[in-house]
């Protein structure tokens, strides 16, 4: 699946941190982050979830709700967010249905290897379920940053 900027985003219900759950659809009338990442504790997500948390009260100001979500388990995402001190929520799809709904689970290839994985990708949700934003192939440095500056410009 393809999702456009525009379209509606794929509703779902996930397990977080903290023994919670998040419905995206309890979340209409803010702007709502998603970014999906392949895995806790590695170099460049634990980059990405420390600019989120750097820039976190600027997301507030803005209304706006940030959402990690990787197939690791709810155990793991809880020692990432303590180890890291991460004020967010991180959902987790250990099945991968919402991956595949986002078109983010995709072939990926390391040193001539083929394997299935997230591709780090960010959804900007608006307050009525619309996708305002889509960054794919997400290069960690400024990315937050980027993000936090499109929601405010919308």
């Amino acid at each position: 699946m393809s999702l456009e900027i525009g379209d509606k985003a794929p509703d779902f219900t996930l397990p977080t941190d903290g023994a919670g759950t998040v419905r995206l659809s309890d979340l209409k009338g803010q702007n709502v982050v998603l970014y999906f990442y392949p895995k806790d504790d590695t170099s460049g997500c634990t980059a990405e979830a420390c600019q989120f948390r750097d820039l976190f009260p600027k997301f507030g100001r803005t209304d706006a709700t940030v959402i990690g979500i990787s197939r690791d388990s709810i155990v793991s995402h809880d020692k990432f967010k303590k180890k890291y001190k991460l004020p967010f929520t991180l959902a987790s799809d250990e099945q991968g249905k919402v991956t595949e709904h986002y078109g983010v689970w995709v072939q990926k290839s390391m040193y001539g290897r083929k394997y299935m994985g997230i591709e780090r990708s960010t959804f900007l949700v608006d307050g009525k379920g619309v996708i305002r934003g889509i960054w794919r192939k997400v290069k960690v440095p400024g990315h937050a940053e980027e993000v936090l500056n499109a929601i405010k410009a919308s």
